[in-house]
Protein backbone atom coordinates (compact mmCIF):
# COMPACT_ATOMS: atom_id res chain seq x y z
CA UNK A 1 0.00 0.00 0.00
CA UNK A 2 1.41 3.47 -1.10
CA UNK A 3 2.33 5.80 1.43
CA UNK A 4 -1.23 8.77 1.71
CA UNK A 5 0.33 12.26 0.16
CA UNK A 6 1.34 14.59 3.43
CA UNK A 7 4.16 17.25 3.85
CA UNK A 8 7.67 16.34 3.21
CA UNK A 9 8.87 16.39 6.90
CA UNK A 10 5.72 14.54 8.07
CA UNK A 11 6.85 11.80 5.21
CA UNK A 12 10.54 11.70 6.33
CA UNK A 13 9.09 10.98 10.21
CA UNK A 14 7.19 7.79 8.83
CA UNK A 15 9.61 6.89 6.58
CA UNK A 16 12.87 7.05 9.05
CA UNK A 17 10.66 4.95 11.37
CA UNK A 18 10.15 2.23 8.98
CA UNK A 19 14.54 2.83 8.52
CA UNK A 20 14.88 2.23 12.66
CA UNK A 21 17.23 5.50 11.82
CA UNK A 22 16.97 7.72 14.92
CA UNK A 23 18.43 10.42 13.38
CA UNK A 24 16.68 10.90 10.39
CA UNK A 25 13.64 10.26 12.81
CA UNK A 26 14.36 13.08 14.81
CA UNK A 27 16.09 15.19 11.89
CA UNK A 28 12.22 16.00 11.17
CA UNK A 29 11.53 17.67 14.31
CA UNK A 30 12.45 21.58 14.68
CA UNK A 31 15.18 22.25 16.93
CA UNK A 32 12.86 23.30 19.61
CA UNK A 33 9.77 20.88 18.74
CA UNK A 34 7.26 19.78 21.28
CA UNK A 35 6.63 15.77 21.02
CA UNK A 36 4.01 14.74 23.36
CA UNK A 37 4.12 10.36 23.10
CA UNK A 38 1.62 9.72 24.17
CA UNK A 39 -0.81 12.58 24.59
CA UNK A 40 -0.86 12.78 28.93
CA UNK A 41 2.60 12.03 29.16
CA UNK A 42 4.82 15.13 30.25
CA UNK A 43 6.39 16.80 27.00
CA UNK A 44 9.59 15.69 25.21
CA UNK A 45 11.24 18.98 24.53
CA UNK A 46 13.59 19.91 22.05
CA UNK A 47 15.60 18.16 19.17
CA UNK A 48 18.14 16.17 21.10
CA UNK A 49 15.91 15.16 23.65
CA UNK A 50 13.42 13.50 21.06
CA UNK A 51 16.15 12.05 19.48
CA UNK A 52 17.22 10.66 23.05
CA UNK A 53 13.56 9.38 23.33
CA UNK A 54 13.80 7.94 19.76
CA UNK A 55 16.87 5.92 20.09
CA UNK A 56 16.01 4.30 23.92
CA UNK A 57 12.44 3.28 22.04
CA UNK A 58 13.83 1.97 19.27
CA UNK A 59 16.74 -0.23 21.92
CA UNK A 60 13.42 -1.88 22.93
CA UNK A 61 12.85 -3.78 19.79
CA UNK A 62 14.94 -6.26 17.73
CA UNK A 63 13.60 -4.86 14.82
CA UNK A 64 11.35 -2.07 14.83
CA UNK A 65 9.43 -2.31 11.73
CA UNK A 66 8.00 0.88 11.60
CA UNK A 67 5.08 3.30 11.95
CA UNK A 68 2.53 2.84 8.53
CA UNK A 69 0.74 5.75 7.91
CA UNK A 70 -2.90 4.90 6.67
CA UNK A 71 -4.47 8.17 6.41
CA UNK A 72 -3.17 11.73 6.21
CA UNK A 73 -5.22 14.52 6.19
CA UNK A 74 -4.05 18.38 6.12
CA UNK A 75 -4.97 21.78 6.63
CA UNK A 76 -3.01 24.45 6.55
CA UNK A 77 0.32 23.67 8.73
CA UNK A 78 -1.59 20.79 10.69
CA UNK A 79 -1.75 16.92 9.38
CA UNK A 80 -3.49 14.55 11.81
CA UNK A 81 -2.21 11.16 10.45
CA UNK A 82 -3.82 7.46 11.01
CA UNK A 83 -0.84 5.05 11.86
CA UNK A 84 -0.19 1.26 12.34
CA UNK A 85 2.94 0.06 14.09
CA UNK A 86 4.67 -2.57 14.38
CA UNK A 87 7.72 -4.15 15.92
CA UNK A 88 9.40 -7.13 17.33
CA UNK A 89 10.12 -7.40 21.08
CA UNK A 90 14.18 -7.95 21.79
CA UNK A 91 12.81 -11.58 22.21
CA UNK A 92 11.27 -12.29 19.23
CA UNK A 93 7.59 -11.34 20.08
CA UNK A 94 5.44 -9.35 17.78
CA UNK A 95 4.44 -6.15 18.53
CA UNK A 96 1.47 -4.04 17.00
CA UNK A 97 -0.34 -1.54 17.73
CA UNK A 98 -2.19 1.99 16.26
CA UNK A 99 -3.03 5.23 16.69
CA UNK A 100 -3.05 8.93 15.39
CA UNK A 101 -0.68 11.51 15.00
CA UNK A 102 -1.50 15.52 14.89
CA UNK A 103 1.89 17.57 13.75
CA UNK A 104 2.22 21.27 13.54
CA UNK A 105 4.91 22.38 11.19
CA UNK A 106 6.94 25.27 11.22
CA UNK A 107 7.98 27.53 9.00
CA UNK A 108 10.04 25.79 7.45
CA UNK A 109 8.17 22.47 7.02
CA UNK A 110 9.48 20.89 10.24
CA UNK A 111 7.53 19.70 13.01
CA UNK A 112 6.95 22.25 15.59
CA UNK A 113 4.79 19.61 18.20
CA UNK A 114 3.50 16.32 17.75
CA UNK A 115 0.78 14.90 19.83
CA UNK A 116 0.82 10.90 19.33
CA UNK A 117 -2.67 9.24 20.48
CA UNK A 118 -3.05 5.54 21.11
CA UNK A 119 -3.63 3.14 23.97
CA UNK A 120 -0.18 3.04 25.82
CA UNK A 121 -1.67 0.42 27.78
CA UNK A 122 -2.42 -1.67 24.83
CA UNK A 123 1.12 -1.19 23.90
CA UNK A 124 2.73 -2.15 27.39
CA UNK A 125 0.41 -5.38 27.75
CA UNK A 126 2.43 -6.70 24.19
CA UNK A 127 5.83 -5.49 25.81
CA UNK A 128 4.86 -7.25 29.15
CA UNK A 129 3.65 -10.60 27.98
Amino acid sequence: MPMPAMPASVLRFFTASHAADAEAWASTFAENAVLHDPVGQPPIEGRAAIHAFIAEVLSGFSPFLGLTPLQAHTAGNAVAVAWHGSALTTAGRPVNWSGINVFDLDDDGLIAEARAYFDQAVLRAQLAS
